[in-house]
């Protein structure tokens, strides 16, 4: 699988190859946060098929909690493109919003459904759980 994408304003453009890892919409209350109380729709790559074609995203890591995800977003539009998670060292996770084509993304699962708003949507077909599986 070949995805291509960007921010908002154009200053960062990527290109992704290789087999999806996974397919998620995340309902937890930092995701909420993060896209602005919408549930994270996201699909895992291979970081090895990943590279930044233009742009350099700005990074953001909490230092109070163990094992933080570094945050990737552009520093002039502000849009998220994407996070790297210590304990998935070799995938980069991409925001689905940030695709040219968000058209591709079919969620197969849905995780932290107990953070789950009420205005947010599951497919009954797509496998839930209440924290990770």
């Amino acid at each position: 699988m070949r995805i291509e994408g960007g921010c908002y304003c154009g200053e960062i453009r990527y290109v992704s190859n290789g087999d999806a890892q996974a397919s998620v919409q995340c309902h937890c209350r930092e995701c909420q946060y993060i896209t602005g109380g919408h549930p994270n729709v996201l699909m895992i790559m291979p970081l090895d098929g990943f590279k930044f074609l233009s742009g350099k995203p700005k990074e953001f890591k909490r230092n109070d909690l163990e094992n933080s995800m570094t945050r990737l977003f552009c520093s002039k539009c502000g849009t998220a493109i994407g996070t790297r998670n210590p304990m998935r060292p070799n995938s980069i996770i991409l925001k689905v919003g940030t695709f040219d084509d968000p058209a591709i993304f079919e969620p197969e699962i849905a995780i932290f459904t107990s953070d789950k708003q009420k205005f947010h949507y599951i497919d009954d077909n797509v496998k839930s759980f209440d924290k990770k599986p």
